[in-house]
């Protein structure tokens, strides 16, 4: 059959239309999601995700579906019902096929026979009166304003304090899991709030600076501890808060007085943690390439809400490892499942003369106290026995 004239150059017309219109959808759809994930970088949370069912509780165990933080060994807190209920939870007591039997060491608030969703977390202490030591209410003069802050004095008169650096989405509560050790060992501690936190002030765009911005805050604190008897300072990060230590470390005008830092599940590298967390939810990973290129531009801010870029070469300790002077005490986990321990290796194997690593298995994301508190005490009071 004669074909009509034009037909063939109309359908050629046709599919190269569509092709270019599903092209179009699918980069559209492509710059969506990289402009999503970007501010989910940058932008605080103001809800707890919840990934895990509550099924069921008795006056001494709390029955939790099966994932790999329930079946994660140690003692942890349990937060439920959208963040109005929290309760301590010790060790596993059974397993079964999708649920998990905890011991139920103590509901500290809310109605958890009631509740439906939860998560764990490794807030296993909500307030520094639980660790039944001495504390003070204290107040930072910061650069975005007045952030409290809560200080644990030592038991004898000493110029070495501790200042805890809690992590992304977290409030100061995560540092009290390194009061006693400190305590014992001589440290005052110092646990302080930053910008954008819960606690303190926010910052004028409300933007995680993701270490590039919070360190300001941390280093009013160190003026505080120095205006306070502080003659000898170790920082002591988690996550997050270990990379706005690093940056302290290597901006302050006051690093002189500091003698160390601790590192628990750091950021020591911003671009490998963006690039698992994409890939672990199954994106294609120029979606991190995009997203790291919008909150580290100034042209994106009308996207992003930032007030200035993220700088992520000066965030990458791997790559100015040659920068840093301070001993550290570097602890990660092989199953962190948040923060890859590939930049924590890569800096120990790079500075083995001032890093001492220690990596955890099976321990997830800054919860190593959590899963094994004897050896995190330990090695956080050997590796300050050494310092010079």
């Amino acid at each position: 059959m004669a074909r009509k004239p034009g037909a063939g150059s109309s359908a050629v017309a046709a599919t190269a239309i569509a092709l270019g219109a599903a092209a179009f959808a699918g980069a559209a759809a492509l710059g969506a999601l990289s402009v999503y994930v970007a501010r989910r970088i940058i932008i605080p949370s103001k809800t707890r995700v919840e990934d895990l069912r509550v099924l069921g509780c008795t006056d001494t165990t709390v029955t939790l579906s099966k994932t790999l933080d329930t079946l994660a060994p140690g003692q942890y807190g349990l937060w439920f019902s959208e963040g109005s209920g929290h309760a301590r939870v010790g060790g596993i007591l059974e397993v079964g096929p999708g649920w998990v039997v905890r011991e139920l060491i103590a509901i500290d608030h809310g109605d958890l026979p009631t509740a439906t969703r939860g998560s764990i977390a490794g807030w296993f202490y909500l307030h520094p009166e639980e660790l039944n030591i001495p504390y003070e209410d204290v107040v930072i003069e910061t650069p975005v304003g007045p952030a409290p802050a809560w200080l644990v004095p030592a038991a004898r008169t000493s110029g070495r304090w501790l200042i805890g650096v809690h992590g992304r989405g977290v409030r100061r509560q995560e540092c009290l899991r390194a009061v006693d050790v400190a305590h014992r060992c001589g440290y005052t501690s110092l646990l302080v709030s930053y910008r954008n936190d819960g606690d303190a002030p926010p910052s004028a765009d409300g933007r995680y600076g993701l270490g590039d911005t919070e360190w300001p805050d941390v280093d009013a604190a160190l003026e505080y501890a120095i205006a306070h008897g502080a003659t000898e300072v170790v920082l002591m990060g988690w996550s997050m808060g270990g990379a706005i230590s690093l940056q302290l470390a290597t901006r302050s005008a006051h690093a002189g007085i500091l003698r160390g830092i601790i590192l628990e599940s750091p950021v020591v590298n911003w671009a490998d943690t963006i690039n698992y967390q994409t890939d672990a939810q199954h994106a294609p990973r120029v979606v991190s390439t995009i997203a790291r290129k919008l909150v580290g531009s100034s042209w994106s801010r009308g996207l992003t809400g930032q007030t200035s870029p993220i700088d992520f070469a000066r965030l990458d300790f791997v790559q100015r490892a040659a920068e840093l002077t301070l001993p550290i005490l570097l602890m990660h986990s092989a199953d962190d499942g948040y923060v890859p321990p590939y930049a924590s290796r890569a800096l120990a194997i790079t500075r083995p003369d001032i890093v001492t690593f220690d990596e955890f298995t099976i321990a997830r994301h800054a919860k190593l106290w959590n899963y094994d508190a004897a050896r995190f005490n330990e090695d956080i009071g050997g590796w300050l026995s050494r310092l010079p």
